[in-house]
C-alpha cells in the first residue's frame, strides 16, 4: 500500500464545440455537449495508483458539500482507504478546478478554492491516522498543491514518521525547506528554479545544476526535475541522467505530474532503482499527455513493470 497525503481537488470538465466568436467579447462561444468530473490533485495520484493496481490510502480534507461527497464516493469505488480524509463543516469548500474544453483544446480554467492552512486540531487527528497507515505502507507520497493541507510543520512530521520508507514529494516551492530528508522531490523546471532562486533555462547543464542544488540543500536521495518537451533530469548523487521525452502527441499536460509521482512511488516501493523508476515515470508521462484531461497510465500501456534492485 502507498499512502498519499495532500490537497484533494475535484476536476470538472465541460466539453463542447466552439464554432463562433462571441459578439459581446473576443472569446469563443462554447456549445456544451457534456460534463464530467474526475479526482484531481492528490486524489489524482491515488487514481493513478489504482490504474497501476497499487492499493492506496488517502489523507486530506474535503468540504461538507456535494463535490466533497462525490469525491468520497469515488474514492470508495476505487477501494481507497480514506480513513484519513476529514470533512470540514466550517465553510471550507472542496477545491474545484473547472476546465472548458472545445475541439480538444482547453479554452479557460475556473478555480474555486480555499487556501487557508488546515487547523492544528485537524492535523493532530490526521497524524494519528497517518501513523497507523504507515505501519502497513511501502511508501509515502506528499502531493503539495498549496491549498492548505500540507504545512511545513505537518510535512516535517510526516517525513519523520515515514521512518526509512520512500517519501516522494510533488512540491510547492514556498514549502521547499520542509521537504528536507525526503527521498526525492519532483518539481517541474519552473518550480525548481523558484526553489533555488535560479533562472528557468531548459537545457541539460542548467537542469543538472538545479537538480544538484536541491539534492544538496534538502539532503535528498535523488532529485527528478520534469522538463516538459525536454523530458526529465535525474540527479542521483553521482551523475545526471537526462531522459528525453517519450511523448508522441501532446494534447493535454493536465495531471501529468501526478502520474509521474504515482509511477515513481509504485516503482520505488517495489525496490526499483531511482533511474529505473524515473524511466518508467517518464514513459508514463509520455502516455498521459497524449490523452485529454487528467489521465492515467497502466503497466500494460507503459510496457514494463518495476524491477526490484
Amino acid at each position: 500500500m502507498i499512502v498519499v497525503v495532500g490537497d484533494l481537488i475535484v476536476d470538472e470538465y465541460i466539453w463542447g464545440d466552439a464554432e463562433r466568436i462571441s459578439p459581446e467579447a473576443p472569446v469563443p462561444v462554447v456549445r456544451v455537449e457534456r460534463t464530467e468530473r474526475r479526482l484531481g490533485g492528490s486524489a489524482n495520484v491515488v487514481r493513478n495508483l489504482h490504474a497501476l493496481g497499487v492499493p492506496a490510502a488517502m489523507v486530506g480534507v474535503v468540504g461538507a458539500d456535494e463535490p466533497g461527497a462525490w469525491a468520497q464516493r469515488r474514492l470508495a469505488e476505487l477501494g481507497v482507504d480514506a480513513s484519513g480524509l476529514v470533512v470540514k463543516k466550517n465553510g471550507r469548500p472542496t477545491p474545484i478546478k473547472t476546465r472548458v474544453i472545445a475541439r480538444h483544446q482547453q479554452v479557460v480554467r475556473i478555480d474555486r478554492e480555499w487556501t487557508e492552512p488546515v487547523s492544528a486540531e485537524v492535523h493532530a487527528r490526521q497524524l494519528v491516522v497517518l501513523d497507523r497507515l504507515l505501519k502497513q505502507a511501502k511508501a509515502l507520497v506528499l502531493s503539495d498543491y498549496g491549498k492548505g493541507q500540507l504545512t511545513p510543520a505537518f510535512i516535517e512530521e510526516a517525513i519523520r514518521m515515514a521512518q526509512g520508507r520512500p517519501v516522494i514529494v510533488d512540491p510547492y516551492p514556498p514549502h521547499a525547506e520542509a521537504y528536507r530528508g525526503a527521498t526525492t522531490i519532483t518539481p517541474n523546471l519552473h518550480e525548481a528554479a523558484a526553489m533555488t532562486g535560479m533562472p528557468a533555462r531548459n537545457d541539460d547543464a542548467h537542469a543538472e545544476q538545479l537538480a544538484r542544488m536541491l539534492y544538496d540543500r534538502l539532503q535528498l536521495s535523488f532529485t527528478l526535475i520534469t522538463r516538459s518537451e525536454h523530458g526529465m533530469t535525474l540527479w542521483d548523487g553521482a551523475r545526471a541522467h537526462h531522459l528525453p521525452t517519450e511523448a508522441r502527441d501532446v494534447f493535454d499536460v493536465t495531471g501529468a505530474g501526478d502520474t509521474v509521482v504515482a509511477v515513481l512511488a509504485a516503482a520505488l516501493a517495489e525496490g526499483a532503482t531511482p533511474l529505473e523508476a524515473a524511466r518508467l515515470a517518464n514513459r508514463a508521462a509520455g502516455i498521459v499527455v497524449g490523452k485529454v484531461g487528467a489521465a492515467t497510465a497502466t503497466w500494460e500501456e507503459i510496457g514494463e513493470r518495476p524491477c526490484a534492485s
